[in-house]
């Protein structure tokens, strides 16, 4: 049997936060419907902060890449900003999503 925690394990997960980065901002890209992508990018985003963070640590012990995982952070802050910005600029003009 192998122990979970194994290296090799551990390295292929270590390009997560890069992956949750990526898709949160990738949406914004993809779909037109913003008023949905923002509920979809902001939990991506904060998956793929807590994935760098994790990653950053583990790249301490040399289990991980550290530029992944800043990388990751950075896309996932840009995903998060972004939807966090359109969520505040619809709450500030609450009569432009709806259409009559």
């Amino acid at each position: 049997m192998i122990p979970v925690g194994t290296p090799d394990e551990t390295r292929e997960k270590a390009g997560l936060a890069v992956w949750f980065g990526g898709a949160s901002l990738a949406c914004w890209f993809c779909c037109p419907f913003w008023i949905l992508v923002s509920f979809v990018t902001l939990p991506l985003a904060l998956v793929g902060l807590v994935r760098a963070f994790v990653e950053c640590h583990a790249s301490k012990s040399g289990r991980a890449s550290r530029a992944r995982a800043i990388v990751g952070a950075v896309l996932s802050l840009l995903g998060a900003a972004a939807a966090i910005t359109y969520m505040i600029f619809l709450a500030t003009h609450p009569d432009l999503p709806v259409q009559e």
